[in-house]
């Protein structure tokens, strides 16, 4: 008797459950779900550029940064930027130091500052590629070996070498050839 009600149960979960898949959809579309964009939104965080925003804006100023809008954002902190960048990397320590883009303290935070992904629109695409600098970005580029060049390399690159590099080579699997050029999952 026990068996039986196990059964007729399992039978009815399983009809259940083809039942609920079922549907008029032919096609195999999905079915739209209708978006809502009432209320309320607000910005919670501000990364144009990776690790920006989390290397140079202080603790306290956060907030205020992850709201205001880029075309504000090198008046209200590149003097933070410049101080943060100053006292972190010692290839900045000098007066008249530069990075490899030729950029003093001051010219480098300034371009920092406005938190953005620059995107060039004639030529390649790219975060640094040896020639082309922060004209875009593209997936497999080496963003934060690029980033930690440009504050801790110097004008060669060859300044502080074991802060310039994250050691990190590759994605954990290749980009497809063709959309949407993400990897699968593991």
């Amino acid at each position: 008797m026990k068996i039986n009600f196990i059964k007729y149960t399992a039978i009815l979960a399983i009809t259940s459950l083809i039942m609920v898949g079922c549907s008029n959809n032919d096609n195999n579309e999905p079915t739209p779900i209708p978006v809502d964009f009432s209320g309320t939104f607000m910005q919670k965080d501000q990364m144009g550029r990776p690790a920006v925003n989390t290397v140079f804006v202080s603790a306290s100023s956060k907030d205020e940064f992850n709201v205001t809008v880029p075309s504000e954002q090198n008046a209200k902190f590149q003097s933070m930027f410049e101080t943060n960048l100053k006292a972190l990397s010692p290839a900045f320590a000098n007066p008249g130091d530069k990075n490899a883009l030729g950029l003093d303290a001051a010219a480098f935070t300034g371009l920092l500052a406005t938190d953005v992904l620059n995107v060039s629109l004639d030529g390649k695409t790219t975060f640094f590629d040896g020639t082309n600098v922060l004209t875009g970005r593209a997936l497999a580029d080496d963003v934060i070996t690029v980033e930690l060049l440009l504050i801790f390399g110097g004008e060669d690159f060859s300044e502080n070498p074991t802060l310039s590099d994250d050691n990190v080579s590759a994605n954990d699997k290749p980009f497809l050839t063709s959309f949407p050029y993400l990897a699968s999952p593991w």
